[in-house]
């Protein structure tokens, strides 16, 4: 009796130990679970963007929680840009560019159109419309991209300030074209700024760059969520100031990406500080871009924790940012940085160079 009692009593600890191990392990698989889920909702509910170097042009990829593609301008005329762009790309997953963003006809913008095409599918085209620039290749630049354009089936669209594009997942919004603005201000901004009184414009007729397609340029507002981020192509000083001043047509964003590569003809102080940015980024070649005059106004811009670069500017010397923030020292490789955004306004910047990575939390 003593020998079943004792065999009867092991036994329930036996089943009681085997109980608690099954729910210890079912609780840690749940857990598992749960966290995976977490971790896939932020990778699938995400704004990627790359910042691809075109050593001083521009070229951005946007993929929105959709799986929808923007991209903003294609770089320089020839191979480099393109397969540089093509390669980014493939490594997003995007096997289309559902939208391409002409933001002006400067070659460094719009110069990698017809070799982009021929890499990669392009469904619909948005621009500012028909140039009236002689100047500086434009005639040639908008004739290649045009022969692409109205090629095939694609789609065009002319962008008008107020215009929304219909990508699913981000909102983007066109606050700039043709020299033309926004006549309102956007949901939350509409402040008086009290900069204003500081501005002094540039002359126009002194430096032709202020107009001219540069003045053209399709400025965007890219939005998910509370995420917020500004791209006005290479808009100029003068033309900013109309955003800016006596309004604040824009509000604050939480990434800035540099006006016309860090020029020092545009980024505009009342409108940089207005925006309030939490970080910019300078798509800048080794010595196209990247001023002396930008570096110090982004220095003293409120509330901005850092500046990345796509390229350490020659000229700016001590004004660089620290290493791990440049993706390229110098001309002899084409690293890219990437943002991935969440819609409560947090977002990760990493450097493709190196890894280097740094987490910025939701405004407070």
């Amino acid at each position: 009796m003593m020998t079943n009692h004792l065999d009867h009593r092991l036994g329930s600890r036996l089943n009681l130990g085997d109980f608690m191990g099954k729910r210890l392990l079912f609780l840690t698989t749940l857990t598992a679970l749960l966290l995976s889920s977490v971790v896939w909702a932020q990778r699938h509910n995400a704004l990627d963007i790359y910042f691809v170097d075109v050593e001083g042009g521009q070229s951005t990829l946007f993929v929105s929680p959709s799986g929808e593609s923007m991209l903003v301008d294609t770089g320089f005329p020839g191979e480099r840009d393109a397969t540089r762009i093509a390669a980014v790309a493939k490594g997003a997953g995007v096997s289309q560019v559902d939208y391409l963003l002409i933001t002006h006809y400067h070659g460094d913008h719009v110069g990698g159109v017809p070799e982009l095409a021929m890499r990669i599918p392009i469904r619909t085209f948005v621009d500012h419309g028909p140039t009236t620039d002689q100047s500086l290749g434009v005639p040639q630049s908008y004739q290649s991209y045009v022969s692409v354009r109205d090629k095939g089936q694609h789609q065009h669209i002319v962008a008008k300030p107020g215009l929304k594009l219909p990508i699913k997942g981000i909102d983007v919004e066109v606050v700039s074209a043709a020299t033309e603005l926004i006549s309102r201000p956007l949901p939350g901004a509409g402040a008086a700024n009290p900069l204003c009184s500081e501005f002094q414009p540039k002359d126009e007729i002194k430096d032709p760059l202020l107009g001219g397609e540069n003045a053209q340029s399709v400025g965007t507002v890219i939005s998910l969520g509370k995420f917020r981020m500004v791209d006005f192509g290479d808009l100029t000083w003068n033309h900013e100031h109309d955003l800016a001043c006596p309004r604040n047509l824009i509000g604050t964003a939480d990434l800035y990406l540099t006006t016309h590569h860090g020029q020092n003809i545009s980024g505009l102080p009342m409108l940089v500080y207005a925006l309030h940015p939490r970080v910019a980024i300078m798509n800048n070649g080794a010595k196209k871009g990247g001023a002396s005059d930008s570096f110090q106004i982004l220095h003293k811009a409120p509330g901005l924790a850092d500046l990345w670069q796509l390229h350490y500017a020659v000229d700016a010397k001590d004004l660089n940012s620290p290493e791990e923030f440049i993706a390229n020292p110098d001309e002899t490789t084409a690293h890219y940085i990437k943002v991935k955004a969440q819609s409560d306004g947090s977002f990760t910047v990493t450097n493709s160079r190196n890894g280097y990575h740094k987490e910025y939390p939701p405004r407070s």
